[in-house]
């Protein structure tokens, strides 16, 4: 075998086993984290969006101002990555203890807010030592298909970490409703999960520039001196477009398991789950091709549209079925967006400054989980409850009001296409996954 091709092998088994483990432990986690906090605590839904705001705010606070510098100072990646994973899996396991030392419901709900911020610390470590690591190894042309990739493989830890966690929030069905968070099953696994992830990072280089300067067939060939701001009407555009799709995480599991709405088990919620980590699992093999067809930006457009309709039907529908379609094209979405936005931003960012200002386009991704939540789709359905309507139009007000946050991403990442880049002179890349204008 090619000794490049060889080395190549590895190095995709060591990031796609370590991103199957993630997103494992994220759906196992996440996904059931939200009834916890409301159904079993007692938070109200503005609170609920805590546990995605105040740690995410704490993320990339660390990634921009500490991690990230620190990442292009010494030019470290992987052993961000592993450090990052080793002592959130530790903070996890004290975040369970330290949540059951108390007998109030709500505070113990706060304490595992603040816990989750406190972990961020660590975990923002590998998240921007991630970012900058793939670009470090693949090649411009080669970035929206790996991405793809691994959306697609991780669609399938996805799958297996809601269908566990589903499995154990209630215990096997010999419990209560709560029992994986309360007994601690669920921290453990993850932690576990974790702690496992850093046996692949083994098989994976350090990255850096050094590794670039040592294989030239990753280094980058574009350049622009437009390039800074496209990049800064891209985070624009990015801000809106995660802001409005994901400002639902954290509050459509609860609108699904209304007693007045849909009624869900956590059996079947985790079936709707998974039939977007399906979308996930489809819609990454196909994610290069689409973004070799059509370009990065007009991919992400095309993302955010499908996003976007999702948004629609979970807002005006009362049938489940429907539901599942939602959730299939959010899945959908999630990948083209990922894949095609990370690709379009990695042509932008400057080798030498890469994991810092990955840091700032992480912070449109990351931050959407909860501050949207907090201060747009929370405070809009606890109102209009407090105002007498009904708990399920209440929520699908916030699904309606995050369809039209992503709508107006979709117009600026449009303005940027079709307007600012050809009056700003600049010519991208007419091949190989990039746009052309």
């Amino acid at each position: 075998m090619n000794p490049y091709r060889k080395t190549s092998y590895r190095i995709f088994f060591g990031i796609s086993s370590f991103q199957i483990l993630a997103m494992f432990r994220r759906g196992l986690f996440y996904s059931y984290l939200s009834i916890y906090l409301r159904h079993f605590l007692g938070l109200s839904v503005t609170e609920t969006t805590l546990f995605a705001t105040l740690p995410m705010v704490v993320n990339i606070v660390f990634q921009t101002l500490v991690w990230g510098a620190f990442s292009d100072k010494y030019q470290l990646r992987r052993t961000l990555i592993i450090c990052g994973e080793v002592l959130a899996g530790f903070g996890t396991v004290l975040i369970w203890y330290a949540h059951t030392l108390t007998d109030t419901l709500i505070l113990a709900g706060y304490v595992i807010i603040i816990g989750l911020s406190l972990i961020e610390i660590f975990w923002s470590m590998s998240n921007v030592g991630w970012s900058a690591l793939i670009s470090d190894i693949y090649r411009q042309e080669d970035r929206n298909a790996i991405q793809g990739r691994l959306a697609s493989i991780g669609g399938i830890g996805r799958l297996a970490g809601v269908w566990i966690g589903g499995l154990l929030y209630d215990g096997l069905n010999l419990g209560y409703e709560g029992w994986g968070f309360y007994e601690g099953a669920l921290f453990f696994v993850a932690a576990g999960a974790m702690f496992i992830s850093i046996v692949p990072m083994l098989f994976v280089p350090e990255g850096g520039i050094t590794y670039e300067m040592e294989n030239p067939s990753t280094q980058e060939t574009y350049n622009s001196p437009s390039s800074e701001k496209v990049f800064m009407v891209f985070i624009f555009a990015m801000v809106f477009i995660n802001f409005g799709r994901n400002s639902i995480a954290v509050i459509q599991s609860q609108y699904l398991v209304l007693d007045s709405g849909f009624a869900v088990s956590s059996k079947v919620l985790s079936y709707i789950v998974n039939t977007q980590s399906a979308a996930m699992i489809l819609t990454g093999l196909i994610a290069g091709w689409i973004g070799r067809r059509i370009g990065d930006g007009n991919s992400l457009m095309f993302g955010t549209a499908i996003a976007v309709g999702s948004l629609l039907i979970v807002a005006v529908t009362d049938n489940l079925v429907l539901i599942y379609v939602s959730n299939f094209l959010r899945g959908c979405s999630e990948v083209i967006i990922i894949a095609s936005s990370y690709a379009f931003a990695s042509m932008l960012i400057p080798p030498e400054r890469r994991a810092k200002l990955f840091g700032v386009f992480n912070a449109t991704y990351f931050l959407s989980w909860g501050v949207a939540g907090t201060f747009i789709a929370g405070p809009i359905t606890d109102i209009l409850m407090v105002y007498g309507k009904s708990e399920v139009f209440s929520y699908q007000m916030a699904f309606l009001s995050a369809a039209i946050m992503a709508l107006i991403g979709f117009i600026i990442q449009g303005f940027l296409m079709f307007v600012f880049i050809p009056r700003s002179s600049m010519v991208l890349p007419s091949s190989h996954g990039t746009d052309h204008t």
